[in-house]
This record gives C-alpha cells, sequence and structure tokens, in this order.
C-alpha cells in the first residue's frame, strides 16, 4: 500500500442541519492535533504517494495550523496531488486561497452546481452566481492552475436552456475539469421536500441536457477520465468526470477503482483498507463534530486495529 488520502473537514458540518460554532471548530482542531496526528498508528508509511482533502470551511488561520499539522506528521515530499475540495463559494477567501497556494496545494474545486440563480436558491444553496465567479477569478489570481467546477444536471425547474447557460458561462471562466453530476435526491434534503411539495414532474435530466455537458467539455479540451452511479438519480443517467490532459483527478480515479487504501481522518468520513487479496473493510467516523470530540479515542481504535495486521 503506496498511497494514503485524508479526508479532514467535511462542507457538511458547516452548512448542515446546524452550523458549527466557532468553538466548535477550535475544539476540533485541538482534538485532531493532540488525538490523531499524535496517535501510534503506521499511517504515515501509507504515504508515499498522497492525495488530501481539505475543505476551505476553516478560517485561514485553522487552515494554516491543520495542514502545518499535516506536514508535521506526514511525508509530502512524494505527494503526487494535494487537493482541496474548497466547494462552496460563500466559503472561499482570497485569505484563504492563499494559505492554500503557500502549502502548494496542487488541485481545488470551485463548485457552482448551476448558474441560474433562482435554482440555487431552490435548492438551498447559501452562495450565489456572483460568488461563484468571483471565488473562480481569486483562485486563478492566487495561482492556481488546476482548478474543478462542480455541476448537477435535473435540477429542479430547469431545461435544456438553462443548462446551455450554464455551460456557456463555464467555457467562458474555462476550469481546469468539469465533473457533471446527475441529481441524486437525498431523503432528508430541502430538496426533497421541495419535490414532495411541487411534484417531481418539474425535474428534467435528458440525454440532450447531457449531450449539451458533453460537447461544453470538448469545447475546452477536457475528455471523460471517470464515471460512477449513485441511486436514485435523475434520469437513470451518471456522474462523469471531465478534465484536460495532466489534470485529472488522482483521486476519482483510485476511489472509483476500489484498489486503493484510504485513511479517512474527518468527521464523517470512511477509511477502507485494501487487502493484497482484493477484500475491503471499512471503518467510518460518525458525523456530528460533538461526537466525533466525544468518540475520537474510539475511532482510533478501530483504525488501530484495521491497520494492525
Amino acid at each position: 500500500m503506496n498511497l494514503c488520502i485524508f479526508t479532514v473537514f467535511s462542507l457538511f458540518l458547516v452548512y448542515g442541519i446546524k452550523p458549527i460554532l466557532s468553538s466548535h471548530r477550535q475544539s476540533f482542531l485541538r482534538f485532531f492535533k493532540t488525538k490523531i496526528l499524535t496517535c501510534n498508528c503506521s499511517f504515515s508509511e501509507l504515504t508515499s504517494h498522497t492525495t488530501k482533502e481539505i475543505s476551505s470551511a476553516l478560517e485561514p488561520e485553522q487552515l494554516d495550523r491543520l495542514i502545518t499539522a499535516l506536514k508535521g506528521k506526514f511525508d509530502f515530499t512524494t505527494v503526487k496531488e494535494f487537493t482541496v475540495e474548497a466547494g462552496r463559494a460563500d466559503s472561499i477567501t482570497r485569505e484563504k486561497l492563499e494559505v492554500l497556494y503557500r502549502h502548494r496545494v496542487s488541485r481545488i474545486s470551485v463548485n457552482p452546481q448551476t448558474m441560474k440563480q433562482e435554482t440555487l436558491d431552490i435548492i438551498g444553496r447559501k452562495t450565489s452566481v456572483e460568488q461563484v465567479l468571483t471565488a473562480y477569478r481569486l483562485a486563478r489570481e492566487a495561482g492556481f492552475d488546476n482548478i474543478n467546477m462542480d455541476l448537477i444536471l435535473g435540477l429542479p425547474g430547469e431545461l435544456e436552456a438553462d443548462v446551455q447557460r450554464t455551460i456557456e458561462k463555464i467555457v467562458e471562466l474555462a476550469p481546469d475539469s468539469l465533473t457533471v453530476h446527475s441529481l441524486a435526491i437525498k431523503r432528508a434534503s430541502r430538496l426533497n421536500q421541495w419535490i414532495q411539495e411541487n411534484g417531481i414532474s418539474m425535474l428534467h435530466n435528458t440525454d440532450e441536457t447531457m449531450k449539451i455537458a458533453a460537447a461544453g467539455a470538448e469545447k475546452l479540451g477536457m475528455k471523460p477520465y471517470y464515471l460512477y452511479r449513485q441511486k436514485n438519480m435523475s434520469g437513470n443517467f451518471e456522474n462523469t468526470g471531465y478534465a484536460r490532459p495532466g489534470k485529472y483527478g488522482l483521486y476519482n480515479i483510485l476511489i472509483m477503482e476500489e484498489k486503493q487504501t484510504i485513511v479517512a481522518l474527518g468527521a464523517g468520513s470512511i477509511t477502507k483498507r485494501v487487502f493484497p487479496d482484493g477484500r475491503i473493510e471499512r471503518c467510518d467516523n460518525v458525523k456530528d463534530v460533538g461526537l466525533y470530540i466525544e468518540k475520537i479515542d474510539e475511532m482510533i481504535e478501530r483504525k488501530k486495529e484495521l491497520f494492525a495486521e
């Protein structure tokens, strides 16, 4: 096993049902550094090629402390891809981007989902199209040369013309990779509530909308490099990752292949060990930050057991 992937801090912790208070973020960092990064585990033996995903949900100083702590524990000299899932434009600032660039983050994501403001409001995204444009511009100004953008097709009320306008705006921005998701509806989401109130007939994802996205990716010189399916996907389609040559997301490829061990340290993340015989065993962390802090010792012990053999 020569690659280790860390999912350190998930955006849903901040943008889920209840936002994390500043004290919870500080507690998370304190426990992360004192418990996880000082535990006597053999994780550092797995890091010859590493992808690390960290979200921009933390403040600049917290991001700096977290990445500094990671680099103090793990050898980054052979890291092939250092990804930060910056994600939501309303969480991205110039100061955070400067911290990430200084730490030599090689790939980030700025995810609009759609460029139609009305749709963003319906699905409960706490962001605006203008914030997406600003976040993308700031990332380029900071020096990032590998930016991914995520889109979702099949969002409520969107027709082919809406998808076409979104793709045209994406082409104007010219990101380095594009991940096109076909809407998968979660039962507890605000969107599912909206569907129940307004009827699913307003959701549209068709062969034509998928072709519009594919044509936009082609205009940007991208090729499809990974594909996966989820339950309850709109139109029975799939999620497709497109990228320009040399800009493929290593993490995306490896997680889909299920041939690589993943060590996941953050709340709500899942560690996966792939054994030489192909057997896979998993170990998950609790999602709630308060419970994560409370049960940190238990989760560390379960990881030790998973990697004891």
